[in-house]
């Protein structure tokens, strides 16, 4: 009721704005449908996008075992950007309307027991020609693999890197530079925030977190924002070069991951705390069609080798991965990507040894907004050949308009 009470607000809200508008645009299809006032003091682009999903997996043991079937709608998001009183205050709402974007498990008290629609809501108001201010619930400045979103992978989904490791949304205030040399373009972000995930309502556990993240590009800015979009779709005439590092330090963390994972309790119920230090570094590189992405992580707690009262440990380990793919001219792509997380030495951690191998091709009819995505992915545990392995496939669609 809650849920249907909120999105029903939300609409009206949205179609009397929708009402008074002199203005409706829709160049392309894929764009969103942009609404602006009479006096364009104000503007809303609306657009909806769907994921549908269907994974099957073998489990590679001596003895064999079943194949597993899984169908879902992966991801159904809602999104509305624009501008309000003047072009230097912008906004960005998206609501994820999918079973995974709203679900909780242990963590009921934190967001209030209600389902976790909102992903971003945040305010950005440009003060000068190269910063930006960013206040709100967003993603954090953190690795580039998480930054770049859902909708323009060039896998069906990313890699276990991001899963294990990423920072992910956060409520805070955000600062964002962006300097030009010449061709040579240099963006520095810089993050505080509660350190707790997204959707959270009640006060603050622990110490704040603190981000930051230099990025530099050589020969200059990528076409259409192509250092955050997965495949070379613009086919860049000129070499394109970003290298990226993020640093992040959650002070009282209270979940495995800091923003991500179980919550970590004490025999007595209370709640552990622990200073997580993660670090970051990426690169990616696009030319006529060939596009290659790499990342390294690693994060490891101030509380060591600990383990809570329900066997849960801090997600501390190093990790890296690496993909690379080829864009034919009639928009099939090819693409293969390595994956490897390990634990720290003598640490206890949630983090498992875990190697994958992923080949996937794709086919863009309008770019990520209608595509056709799947990859078979050999995955290997401990280290041990058969023991622990699997082997999935995966199909997916996406739509967007």
């Amino acid at each position: 009721m809650k849920t249907n009470s909120l999105l029903s607000a939300i609409l009206l809200a949205l179609f009397t704005h929708f009402a008074q508008a002199q203005s409706v645009k829709h160049d392309t299809w894929g764009d969103g449908l942009k609404f602006t006032s009479a006096d364009s003091s104000g503007s809303v682009k609306m657009s909806a996008r769907i994921q549908n999903l269907v994974v099957v997996d073998q489990q590679l043991t001596p003895t064999g075992s079943d194949v597993k079937i899984n169908a879902m709608t992966r991801r159904a998001r809602l999104k509305f950007d624009g501008h309000a009183f003047s072009p230097k205050i912008t906004y960005k709402i998206e609501l994820g309307l999918s079973n995974r974007d709203t679900r909780f498990a242990d963590d009921a008290a934190l967001v209030g027991g209600n389902a976790r629609l909102v992903m971003d809501a945040v305010l950005k108001y440009k003060f000068t020609k190269s910063t930006t201010i960013w206040f709100g619930q967003t993603k954090l400045p953190g690795n580039r693999e998480r930054v770049i979103s859902s909708q323009k992978l060039q896998f069906v989904d990313r890699s276990l890197v991001n899963s294990r490791f990423n920072i992910d949304r956060d409520f805070g205030i955000q600062l964002h530079h962006k300097f030009r040399i010449g061709e040579t373009v240099l963006i520095l972000k810089e993050s505080v925030s509660l350190g707790e995930g997204r959707n959270v309502i009640v006060s603050d556990y622990g110490g704040l977190d603190y981000t930051g993240r230099i990025e530099f590009l050589p020969f200059g800015e990528f076409s259409s924002k192509g250092d955050y979009f997965s495949s070379d779709l613009n086919r860049e005439d000129t070499p394109k070069l970003s290298f990226g590092v993020t640093g992040d330090f959650n002070h009282g963390a209270i979940r495995q991951g800091g923003q991500l994972g179980k919550l970590m309790v004490d025999t007595a119920g209370n709640y552990v705390e622990s200073d997580l230090l993660s670090a970051f570094a990426d690169v990616i590189f696009k030319y006529n069609g060939i596009s290659f992405l790499g990342e390294v992580a690693y994060r490891e707690s101030s509380l060591g080798n600990y383990i809570d009262a329900n066997g849960n440990a801090f997600r501390q380990g190093f990790g890296y991965t690496g993909q690379a793919g080829y864009l034919f001219k009639s928009n099939y792509e090819i693409a293969g990507r390595y994956t490897r997380i390990t634990p720290l030495t003598g640490m206890a951690s949630a983090i498992t040894n875990t190697e994958q191998f992923t080949l996937g091709m794709s086919k863009y009819f309008k770019g990520h907004n209608l595509k056709l995505q799947t990859d078979l992915t050999y995955e290997r545990t401990n280290g041990t050949i058969f023991a622990n392995d699997k082997l999935f496939f995966r199909f997916q669609t996406e739509l967007s308009f």
